[in-house]
């Protein structure tokens, strides 16, 4: 099966670049919304979501570095495509083979591979946004065997354009109460209930359909997902397994980021020399090149950590260290390249002008990256409880995700924590954090021989990322809200008086 996933990928990536770069078509289709039938069905022909199958099922073996590597190929070419082949694959796919009963899983592995379905995740509603566990979307028993599922979702990627879906419900009582606990459902679209109510002009990604769906179904018991425990915990090993392959989609982008970058300043003259010869160049370049390295160890670590069958639900801090950061530095490296483009490249056909609004809400689904920082130092300030230890750099010197990259700061973090810190506290905490975190994943990667080069300028950005940080946490972070901002605020109007 390495074998055919080898032979695969090198299919793949050739119709992709034939589609994306060589067409003459390519960057007139990036303007417009959804994607050919006839362009999917070449990319799907070749089965990239098998990537995700186990064998057992016809795909390729469901290795975690199989399926990065797919996502890898997909965002080199194409973000939006990665996204989808992602949505397909960690928050679809996934939870199928973990979860669904045998009969199911089997019907909708042989659909996606032989026929080409495919399947997305409602979980957010309108109202209940970063605030999941209090969705309404309700579910109730009737008969012995169905379920009836009614409630409203968004932002759903591929809405009215996927094959199945897995939504995310609570179960109603007899007196119309919603229980703590969430349930997963796989709906297939044959059947008929979902209503796109409306379809969002969303910003970037205009592949990816997105809109709000009326949701009025009934779904057989057996396409009901079997938690291990309970439904929450299921969620969660949902969300952090997607988190942690984020670096897939991430690591074509940057490579591509870094390739455009790279040729774009060795070919641009300016002022009789070419670009990559002015210092700020070389430091724009060598931070993109730093992003692309911590996405490699990032990659690395889960390839090496993340299989299939790992329950994910406790890992949290690496889930969100990985998803937070790889997402900032996708979104840095797009703003570099169009700065160095220069006004060429703000253009929205443009490969940089595309990249920033593409890149850019990837900070904010699955967990907006300000949350997830927040929740990274609480993480953190648990276990410090628990071992009743307040000095964060004798904690992280201890700990297994930073034993060795806190060295690097030993008197930047030799300070005690105050645990009541406020909430901009516990994010610029949590940003410094994830960087630390990665940090170690790059001396790892760099232990198993990758380009030292690359290796020590990643170090050597990481560093000067954390000390920024912890000297705003430190000394900054002051600043207030001005809720009477109208008043006494008018610039015309002092110098009229001071006329």
């Amino acid at each position: 099966m390495a074998t055919d996933f080898q032979k695969f990928l090198k299919n793949y990536k050739q119709k992709l670049f034939d589609i994306f770069s060589q067409s003459s078509e390519a960057e007139e289709n990036t303007l417009v919304r959804g994607i050919e039938e006839s362009t999917l069905k070449e990319i799907m022909d070749l089965s990239p979501l098998g990537a995700f199958i186990p064998s057992e099922y016809g795909g390729y073996g469901g290795h975690t570095a199989e399926a990065l590597a797919m996502l890898e190929a997909s965002s080199y070419e194409s973000l939006p495509l990665s996204l989808m082949m992602g949505i397909n694959g960690a928050l679809f796919l996934q939870p199928v083979a973990n979860y669904a009963n045998e009969e199911v899983k089997k019907d909708i592995f042989n659909r996606v591979i032989n026929s080409n379905k495919l399947g997305g995740l409602m979980i957010t509603e309108p109202d209940f946004g970063s605030d999941a566990l209090k969705m309404q979307t309700s579910y109730q028993k009737i008969g012995d065997d169905t379920y009836k599922i009614e409630g409203t979702k968004h932002w759903g990627g591929l809405t009215g354009m996927a094959d199945y879906w897995l939504i995310t419900a609570r179960n109603m009582n007899d007196k119309g109460d919603l229980g703590r606990d969430i349930s997963f459902f796989i709906h297939d679209t044959r059947n008929g209930g979902i209503e796109v109510e409306e379809y969002y002009n969303n910003l970037g990604l205009y592949m990816l359909p997105y809109g709000k769906n009326k949701i009025d179904i009934k779904v057989d018991e057996s396409h009901k997902l079997q938690p291990k425990s309970t439904g929450v915990t299921m969620m969660l090993d949902l969300l952090h397994r997607s988190r942690l392959q984020f670096p897939g989609m991430g690591m074509g982008f940057l490579r591509r980021m870094m390739d455009e970058a790279m040729e774009h300043c060795k070919e641009r003259f300016v002022g009789g020399q070419s670009l990559i010869n002015y210092d700020q160049v070389k430091n724009r370049l060598s931070e993109i090149q730093a992003y692309f390295t911590v996405c490699s160890a990032m990659c690395n670590f889960t390839s090496s950590n993340i299989p299939l069958e790992k329950n994910t639900s406790r890992m949290d801090l690496e889930a969100n260290a990985i998803k937070a950061l790889v997402t900032d530095y996708m979104q840095r490296a797009s703003q570099s390249l169009l700065q160095l483009k220069g006004a060429m490249g703000y253009r929205l056909d443009s490969i940089a002008g595309r990249s920033v609004i593409d890149s850019r809400p990837f900070q904010i689904f699955e967990g907006s990256n300000d949350i997830l920082y927040q929740q990274i130092s609480e993480s953190v300030l648990k276990m410090m409880r628990k071992l009743k230890n307040n000095n964060l750099h004798d904690f992280l010197s201890e700990f297994h995700l930073t034993s060795r990259s806190s060295e690097y700061f030993k008197e930047r973090l030799n300070f005690e924590l105050d645990p009541k810190m406020p909430q901009r506290k516990l994010v610029e905490l949590g940003r410094a954090l994830g960087r630390i975190i990665s940090m170690e994943f790059t001396l790892n990667l760099g232990d198993q021989g990758f380009n030292n080069e690359l290796i020590q300028n990643a170090i050597k950005t990481l560093q000067d990322e954390v000390n920024t940080i912890m000297q705003t946490y430190k000394y900054g972070g002051n600043a207030d809200v001005v809720e009477e901002y109208k008043m006494d605020s008018s610039w015309f109007k002092l110098s009229m008086v001071n006329a």
